[in-house]
């Protein structure tokens, strides 16, 4: 079992609220990714919940039965870090080993988790090396076996993959899910990375300065974003933010529109614009375009190579049926 439950949990340093009061519900065997720019309180949530923070008012659930006076070690959860925090002079199968050794397990038990999570993370041919024989992917799945083996109700990630380089991020960010699927173990993953968001959640949690802006799941908050925040943030390239008269003609004061919803022409369109910075990836094309409709370049996603050169005159069409409006406080008008 691994369903948690916060109810009216805040969180404050001193006179500094950094986590206004909330309620979220985490269903057993879920993905949730807690997601927003840095300091908006994720990591100090996923903390609160671990226990290794105190709650300033509220409760955390666990199973149904109120956690948020037991110690981390009481609450059958088991944290991954940013930092990988192997001890350097014990093998790999040692460090597994550890928090079971710490509790007091048997040699033949401990033996057999080890052994288990050795097999699910590809890490058996390893279990004798030291952690400096390691590359930085290895070196995380050490740390996820450590935690495997204490098998607890949810896996606690606070930004598990920021130390490793573009390359590995992507081959562990599929490993994780993988063992998701295996485990089915809830799993709360912090990241400033939307697009790990995007792809590991079963639900997204976006926060800003301590509150929930939105939780949904991934193609929720990306086709129906509550506010503009949540619409900026989520997608990437972020969705298109127009004001002034254009927006005006939608009966919004803001209009927004992602950039694979916009037709580019060299002949007719809605919005005459000026390309820009051309960005070509192989399979699609992101060109920056300066029109008078916007404050800034409007970015349009093309799908393969368009022979448009900069300062080219092209026109732009946004797809009516995919146009977001918010209103004077940012809130989606439905």
């Amino acid at each position: 079992m691994g369903q948690i439950q916060l109810n009216h949990v805040s969180k404050s340093f001193g006179s500094v609220e950094v986590i206004r009061p909330l309620d979220l519900s985490i269903e057993d065997g879920e993905f949730v990714v807690f997601v927003g720019p840095s300091g908006c309180g994720k990591s100090t949530l996923l903390r609160l919940i671990a226990g290794l923070e105190d709650v300033t008012d509220g409760e955390i659930m666990i199973d149904g039965k109120d956690a948020t006076g037991i110690v981390p070690a009481k609450r059958g959860l088991a944290m991954v870090f940013q930092s990988y925090a192997l001890y350097p002079h014990m093998s790999v199968r040692k460090n597994i080993a550890f928090p079971l050794r710490m509790a007091g397990l048997d040699k033949a038990e401990q033996d057999r988790r080890v052994n288990d999570a050795a097999r699910v993370l590809n890490l058996t041919d390893y279990l004798d090396r030291r952690p400096g024989q390691l590359s930085g992917g290895q070196r995380q799945r050490v740390a996820i076996g450590r935690a495997i083996v204490r098998e607890p109700a949810a896996f606690l990630f606070d930004e598990p993959l920021s130390n490793l380089d573009a390359a590995l991020r992507v081959g562990m960010r599929l490993e994780i899910s993988e063992l998701h699927k295996r485990l089915a173990t809830t799993m709360i993953y912090v990241t400033h990375d939307q697009v790990e968001a995007m792809t590991m959640a079963d639900k997204i949690v976006v926060l800003q300065a301590g509150v929930i802006e939105q939780v949904g799941s991934p193609l929720e908050l990306y086709r129906r974003p509550r506010n503009i925040f949540v619409a900026g943030f989520i997608g990437s390239p972020k969705m298109n933010l127009i004001g002034g008269p254009e927006a005006d003609r939608h009966k919004a004061v803001t209009i927004g529109i992602r950039p694979e919803h916009i037709e580019i022409s060299e002949e007719a369109g809605a919005w005459e614009g000026t390309v820009g910075v051309s960005e070509h990836l192989g399979s699609d094309t992101f060109f920056h375009i300066q029109t008078a409709v916007a404050n800034g370049p409007i970015t349009v996603r093309a799908q393969g190579e368009l022979g448009l050169q900069y300062g080219q005159t092209v026109y732009l069409s946004p797809r009516a049926e995919h146009l977001h409006r918010f209103d004077s406080k940012g809130l989606r008008i439905q």
